[in-house]
């Protein structure tokens, strides 16, 4: 089987490179720009932008997959260029679509990352697949719009929609909540600035997620359907920095810088797996403390 997978440097695309290799797939990548350090799992990497259509299908055509994985986009909520953020997530997926549809026939399965964030501040507890949309900010509303393009070719691919809530590990940027407060306890910095400190999100391991992933890729019954990714557990702030002070033994002062409190900020994020397990079955969680140790302790 060969996996095609976009964004392959990224944090998620090389833990599942690493995964579907492991299976035995032959894995090739797309990626905007050159790696800045090897890919070990990859057969071949593909430079190209999604915004040049005319490169993406020879880039289809040469590798010619079995799966895609789409996970090329920005990814990051506090990035200033919001039309960036649309060009790449909503014309560079359908630039995509278009390519994969030459091949539709062999293709077994396309998987298309979209975001637990267009569920926005909705209440309730936890969130299922049939919450209402209700994003809060423009990488929220490029994803949902995403999976409406999504809807255009879903009758002409075979389509696989997954909303991952937030997950982590080892070679996550720093910006990103959890590394930047693994970094600082790695580091015994005397202080650590962060935002709202009332927010609490449901975290995976990004193990679980790519593993998730994977089998996804290989239940035919998936097709067609959209799926939480999660693990059903929300933490609050206060949960992850006591986490991290009882496992590197360090504790520091934590301050609050009102430049890193968003607008529009989801208070509780806390998702519902009860449709992902009734397709691909039972899933074993890796808990917090787990990964937050793994990630304290490299090296």
């Amino acid at each position: 089987m060969r996996a095609l997978i976009t964004g392959i440097a990224g944090f998620t695309g090389r833990y599942l490179a690493e995964e579907l290799a492991g299976a035995g797939y032959k894995v090739f990548g797309l990626v905007r720009r050159e790696p800045s350090s090897s890919l070990p799992f990859v057969s071949r990497v593909f430079v190209c932008d999604l915004l040049d259509p005319a490169q993406l299908r020879v880039v289809v055509e040469t590798v010619q997959p079995d799966v895609v994985v789409h996970l090329a986009a920005i990814s990051f909520l506090a990035h200033k260029d919001v039309e960036a953020i649309y060009r790449t997530n909503l014309l560079g997926t359908r630039h995509l679509f278009e390519a994969l549809l030459p091949m539709s026939s062999s293709l077994k399965t396309v998987l298309l990352a979209s975001s637990a964030n267009i569920y926005g501040n909705a209440k309730g507890g936890a969130l299922d697949e049939m919450t209402p949309p209700a994003p809060a900010n423009d990488y929220a509303i490029s994803k949902l719009a995403m999976e409406y393009v999504a809807r255009l070719y879903v009758d002409r691919l075979p389509m696989v929609i997954v909303r991952p809530f937030n997950y982590t590990g080892r070679g996550q940027a720093e910006h990103f909540l959890i590394p930047k407060i693994v970094a600082h306890a790695r580091r015994r910095a005397a202080f650590i600035e962060l935002g709202n400190l009332n927010i609490a999100r449901d975290f995976s391991d990004v193990r679980m997620v790519v593993h998730c992933y994977r089998r996804l890729l290989e239940t035919p019954a998936a097709i067609g359907g959209t799926f939480n990714v999660c693990s059903g557990k929300a933490y609050t702030l206060q949960d992850i920095l006591f986490m991290a002070r009882n496992i590197s033994g360090y504790d520091m002062e934590v301050r609050v810088n009102p430049a890193l409190v968003r607008e529009n900020e989801v208070k509780i994020l806390l998702g519902d797996r009860t449709r992902l397990e009734s397709v691909i079955g039972q899933l074993k969680d890796i808990p917090l403390d787990e990964t937050l140790r793994w990630m304290i302790e490299d090296e």
